[in-house]
């Protein structure tokens, strides 16, 4: 399923007002060895991950390398981490390595907003797309020992007073982390401009401030509390798709929960600027095999992803029409 562009104005738009102000390791330069060439597995790559570990993206890019690994359709996948200012260190360090061919970096709606509100000199239009994977439904969630045991009352805890009732998330302002709690506001009646909202550099470093109750709840893409949601740490209240989720089979909808909102994020790869097309195919080749494996239908399913598989000139219209519409947002509200 194609992620919907209306999806981002529409977030955008309910915060128009009120956003305030809001993420090196080397890679070695090279050349991909092409899985199309014989069908050899494509050897050499490294996957870099812009926030911390434990978040969303770095789940999503360990996850495609252990499938891409597991299923031969490469050699080891080296993933890293280059967490700092809402993944746009990292995508300095992306454009920077023009012409590597081996690297390419994890990303999503959180890094285009990044971009703009981090004033980053590098932007994702110097990137060379790759290829679109997944969309993911977020979620509000509290620890075990919250004493809101539904949505309805911790909206009414909010809704009674927003700047005591914290919400974190783990990504910058502009970031799906970030227009999520602001647009449930809006839902809800509360002024968005009087939520206090407290940004993490990913999911690894919202998780331990939700576990000591550093934040009275969370939002953020579900599948970064499935573990925790497991292991009795933490409780979800709602799901933020259209329709239940399969990995969380006990828990409501906004919707049917009485409140009118859907959002959804959605994750990518781009690699360096002037890759060959030999590099760029590899890269695709590789991504496509993976995705046409039934391991990872079984991670997706597992973790509650839907399928957005896009590549080629379809993704890079798609990151165009996302990176213009969040732009244009930001410029309304002097961030960009």
């Amino acid at each position: 399923m194609r992620a919907r562009p209306t999806t981002v104005l529409a977030a955008a738009t309910a915060v128009a007002a009120l956003l305030l102000s809001a993420c090196g390791a080397t890679a070695a330069k090279g050349t991909a060895s092409s899985s199309s060439d014989g069908g050899k597995p494509a050897t050499g790559l490294q996957l870099m991950v812009p926030n911390s570990p434990g978040g969303g993206y770095d789940t999503t890019a360990r996850t495609a390398a252990k499938v891409m690994e597991a299923q031969k359709i490469t050699g080891s996948v080296q993933v890293f981490n280059l967490p700092g200012a809402g993944g746009t260190v990292g995508l300095q360090r992306v454009v920077n390595e023009k012409g590597n061919g081996k690297l390419a970096m994890q990303m999503g709606l959180g890094v285009v907003g990044a971009a703009y509100t981090q004033k980053s000199k590098a932007t994702l239009a110097e990137t060379t797309p790759i290829a679109k994977l997944i969309e993911e439904a977020g979620a509000i969630v509290v620890p075990k020992d919250s004493p809101y045991k539904d949505i309805n009352q911790l909206v009414a805890a909010w809704k009674a007073d927003p700047k005591k009732v914290a919400v974190g998330g783990g990504s910058s302002p502009g970031g799906p982390d970030h227009l999520l709690p602001m647009q449930l506001a809006k839902a809800v009646g509360i002024d968005p401009k009087q939520v206090s909202y407290v940004s993490y550099d990913g999911g690894g470093e919202l998780l331990p401030a939700l576990l000591g109750n550093k934040i009275a709840f969370g939002a953020s893409g579900f599948g970064e509390f499935l573990d925790q949601v497991e292991a009795g740490d933490v409780r979800v209240l709602a799901v933020t798709s259209e329709q239940p989720i399969e990995a969380l089979k006990d828990v409501k909808t906004l919707k049917e929960q009485g409140i009118d909102l859907v959002f959804t994020n959605w994750r990518g790869i781009v690699a360096p600027p002037g890759i060959s097309d030999a590099d760029k195919k590899a890269w695709t080749d590789a991504l496509t095999k993976m995705h046409d494996t039934q391991a990872w239908k079984d991670e997706e399913k597992k973790r509650g992803w839907t399928d957005a598989f896009q590549t080629g000139d379809e993704f890079s219209t798609f990151m165009k029409e996302q990176d213009t519409q969040v732009a244009e947002i930001l410029k309304q509200l002097g961030l960009a």
